[in-house]
């Protein structure tokens, strides 16, 4: 009988996060940012069909970068324990707080005992009621949360977008600003984005129970000055 190969859970570690980097380092990046009416969620994405960005309750966005499919599995899942809380409780019981946990502790799991951690960055936001601050959680690949503030970036590159999008924002802004501001940061001078190239959405209050709202189309080319 042969020995089994050995080796040291360090190395496992290692290897399991540096596989689990590579893989949503080939995804292109997505920008979570406070302004001053609400959050903006903008991503780098030419697919009509595939969304990056979703709805999960009143209040609250998820987004995701990596392997589709294993990020839309979570986004199905969030839903459904937000929807049987809000049922079994009260609808502002629900929160992003509670709900970056339940993915942590998914996402630490997988990593730590199976053989294939998950591919996938997330980011949960959730626009604060009257009084209170809009919040970003940032969920890595190994269950990690960062409780981000004002924005945080996800994906590929993130650090040298970050660093760009950072120069250039603001705490206090408008839409419009706050958009051209990610747009900027996501392209490249060689590489400009246009409106076709982007998946936008805001979580804001508009006097209604729900608060989330995709921007496509006109809308979005008026935004980014993109008229023809």
């Amino acid at each position: 009988m042969s020995m089994p190969f050995y080796v040291a859970p360090e190395q496992m570690m290692k290897d399991r996060a540096d596989y689990a980097r590579k893989g949503i380092a080939r995804g292109r990046a997505l920008i979570g940012a406070v302004y001053e009416t609400g959050i903006l969620l903008c991503a780098e994405n030419p697919s009509r069909s595939l969304h990056k960005v979703s709805e999960i309750y009143d209040r609250i966005a998820f987004a995701g970068v990596g392997k589709y499919n294993e990020f839309d599995q979570l986004r199905v899942a969030g839903i459904r324990h937000a929807d049987t809380k809000g049922f079994a409780y009260a609808r502002d019981d629900v929160d992003a707080r509670s709900l970056a946990n339940l993915y942590a502790q998914y996402l630490g799991q997988v990593f730590t005992h199976e053989v294939k951690p998950l591919e996938v960055e997330i980011l949960v936001a959730e626009l604060g009621a009257v009084g209170k601050e809009a919040q970003l959680f940032h969920i890595l690949y190994d269950g990690t949360v960062v409780d981000e503030q004002k924005f945080a970036v996800i994906g590929g590159d993130s650090d040298t977008i970050s660093e760009r999008f950072e120069g250039s924002y603001r705490e206090v802004r408008g839409l419009q600003e706050t958009l051209q501001a990610c747009v900027a940061a996501l392209g490249e001078e060689e590489r400009p984005l246009v409106y076709q190239d982007l998946e936008v959405a805001v979580l804001e209050d508009r006097g209604e129970r729900r608060t989330f709202r995709r921007i496509a189309g006109s809308e979005l080319q008026n935004l980014l000055g993109d008229v023809d």
